[in-house]
């Protein structure tokens, strides 16, 4: 079973960054392409952003698209989403996910993290 965890979530006011980690328990983390989601009261979970186990292919929604970067660090087995011009519409739980290919649809991730808060004030 590999655990994931993320890290990195807060209160910011809108305009402002936050810099969210994500790290999986496993020896095989550079096999996985590695996913961002995220959850807002009274809305369905919403992809934000995924990257390749090479991290040589990205793919981001259209809302964060230009404001949100995702990276990755195979040697430390991190994962980054770096949020910029954050607006309160990104107000949400964001999940860090483990999965065998670079998707949007939820289903194509094997492993799940608990989440953490992002609050954006306006």
């Amino acid at each position: 079973q590999v655990q994931v965890v993320e890290s990195g979530g807060g209160l910011v006011q809108a305009g402002g960054s936050l810099r969210l980690s994500c790290t999986a328990s496993t020896r095989t983390f550079a096999n996985f392409a590695m996913g961002w989601f995220r959850l807002a009261p009274g809305k369905e979970r919403e992809f934000v952003t995924s990257i390749s186990w090479s991290g040589d292919r990205t793919h981001y929604a259209d809302s964060v698209k230009g404001r949100f970067t995702i990276s990755r660090d195979n040697a430390k087995k991190m994962v980054y989403l770096q949020m910029n011009s954050l607006k309160p519409e990104d107000t949400a739980v964001y999940y860090c996910a483990a999965g065998p290919i670079v998707a949007e649809d939820p289903k194509d991730y094997d492993f799940w993290g608990q989440g953490t808060q992002v609050t954006v004030s306006s």
